[in-house]
C-alpha cells in the first residue's frame, strides 16, 4: 500500500468512526429517554424492539462499550490489513446505504494506481450490513481509459458530463451568494450580469464568477461608495488577473526569473521580434552580474517554452529559410507590474544597477 493510499484509507475509516460516535451518542440519548419514561410506565416499551427495561439497559451498555472499543487510525503506522478491516467494520456498523464521493479521483490513481479504487468496488462482497456506491469526480474525461479492465468491470460505472455553467446558471448563483453577502440595494442592475458574462467566457467557472463579484464589492468598499457598479466590476477583472500573473512570477525559479528579465529588458529597449540567442546572450550578462549558473541556449530554450505554457510570454516558432527556424518571443503580461515583481526578489534586484550596461550592450 502506498503511502496515499494510506492517507486515503485512513480518512475515510476515521470519517466513517466519527459518524458511528455521533450514532451512538444519539441512540443513547435516546434510550436513556426511553429507560426513564419506562420506569414511569411500562407500556412505554409496547412499540418499541424492547421487552423490558432490563434490554433496554443492556442495549445501552452495549452501545457504551462500542463506544469505547472505537480506535480512530493514524496517519501512519498501521499495517495494511489492520486499516482496511477498521475501514471496513466501520462502514458496516449499522444498517445503511454508503455513498463515498472522491473529488479529482484521477490524481488519486495518478499517485497510487487503481488498487484503492479496486478495494472499495468489491467492498460490497464482504459487506453484510451495509451496501456502498463510489462517486468519482474528474475533470479529465479519459480518465476511465487508463484504469485496468478488472477495475472498470468491478466499478460497472456509469458517467455523467456536466457542462460548464453558462451566463444563465452563474447568474442564479450569483444572485443566491449576493443575498447573503451584499445588503439590499448595494449592487446595480448589472453588476451580477456583467460577473456572469466573464466568467462564462473563461470555461462556466463559478469560482470565477464568485471572485469577480467578491473583489468588485471590496473594490468599492475602498472608494467608499454606497454601491457596486459596473466599473467596480471592469476594475476586479483587471485586478485578479494582475494578481495571478504576480503570483505566477513570484513563485518563479531564479534562471526563469532571468530569462523573463532579459525578456522584459529587450522589449523595454525596443526589440521587436525577439529571438532566442537574444534573449540568451542579455541572459549570460545577467548571470554574470548576480554571479549565477548560466545555462546552455538549449535549456534557456527549454524555459521559455515553460514561460509560453504558463502564459507569460508567447513563443512563435518562425521559419528563416536557409537559416533555419527560431522563436519569436513577446511578453503575453503587462511589463511595469512584471519587472517590479522581479526586482523585488533578492537575487534578480541585484542586476537592476546593471541595466545601464545592458543597454550599453544594445547601443553597440
Amino acid at each position: 500500500m502506498t503511502d496515499t493510499q494510506y492517507r486515503v484509507l485512513a480518512q475515510l475509516a476515521n470519517k466513517f468512526i466519527e459518524k458511528n460516535e455521533r450514532y451512538i451518542e444519539r441512540r443513547l440519548g435516546d434510550l436513556g429517554d426511553l429507560r426513564e419514561r419506562a420506569a414511569d410506565d411500562p407500556g412505554a416499551l409496547e412499540e418499541s424492539a424492547f421487552d423490558g427495561v432490563a434490554a433496554v439497559e443492556a442495549e445501552v451498555g452495549r452501545l457504551e462499550d462500542d463506544l469505547e472499543e472505537f480506535d480512530p487510525v493514524p496517519m501512519t503506522g498501521w499495517p495494511t490489513d489492520r486499516v482496511y478491516r477498521t475501514f471496513f467494520e466501520a462502514i458496516d456498523y449499522h444498517e445503511r446505504v454508503v455513498v463515498i464521493m472522491l473529488d479529482e479521483v484521477d490524481k488519486l490513481v495518478e499517485k497510487s494506481g487503481d488498487d484503492t479504487l479496486y478495494n472499495l468496488s468489491r467492498m460490497n462482497s464482504e459487506l453484510e450490513n451495509s451496501r456502498v456506491s463510489i462517486m468519482g469526480i474528474s475533470n479529465d474525461l479519459k480518465f476511465t481509459d487508463f484504469l485496468d479492465p478488472r477495475v472498470k468491470s468491478s466499478l460497472g460505472e456509469e458517467e455523467i458530463v456536466f457542462p460548464p455553467y453558462d451566463a444563465t446558471q452563474l447568474r442564479d448563483i450569483l444572485d443566491h451568494r449576493s443575498d447573503v453577502a451584499f445588503k439590499p440595494d448595494v449592487l446595480s442592475d448589472d453588476v451580477i450580469p456583467l460577473c456572469a458574462a466573464f466568467a462564462a467566457q473563461e470555461h462556466g467557472d463559478a469560482r470565477r464568477a464568485l471572485d469577480l463579484l467578491r473583489t468588485a464589492g471590496e473594490l468599492a468598499e475602498r472608494d467608499r461608495t454606497e454601491t457596486v457598479d459596473e466599473e467596480h466590476v471592469r476594475h476586479a477583472q483587471e485586478k485578479i488577473e494582475l494578481d495571478r500573473v504576480v503570483e505566477v512570477v513570484r513563485t518563479l525559479p531564479t534562471q526563469s526569473k532571468l530569462v523573463l528579465y532579459a525578456t522584459i529588458l529587450l522589449e523595454k529597449n525596443g526589440v521587436h521580434n525577439i529571438n532566442t540567442g537574444e534573449v540568451f546572450n542579455i541572459y549570460k550578462r545577467l548571470c554574470q552580474e548576480i554571479d549565477a549558473d548560466v545555462l546552455t541556449q538549449r535549456r534557456v530554450t527549454d524555459l521559455i517554452s515553460e514561460l509560453d505554457m504558463l502564459g507569460i510570454v508567447n513563443a512563435v516558432v518562425v521559419s528563416k529559410g536557409r537559416y533555419g527556424r527560431t522563436k519569436e518571443i513577446s511578453l503575453s503580461v503587462p511589463l511595469d507590474e512584471t519587472e517590479a515583481v522581479l526586482l523585488s526578489d533578492s537575487r534578480v534586484g541585484e542586476v537592476e544597477d546593471a541595466q545601464p550596461f545592458v543597454q550599453a550592450r544594445f547601443d553597440n
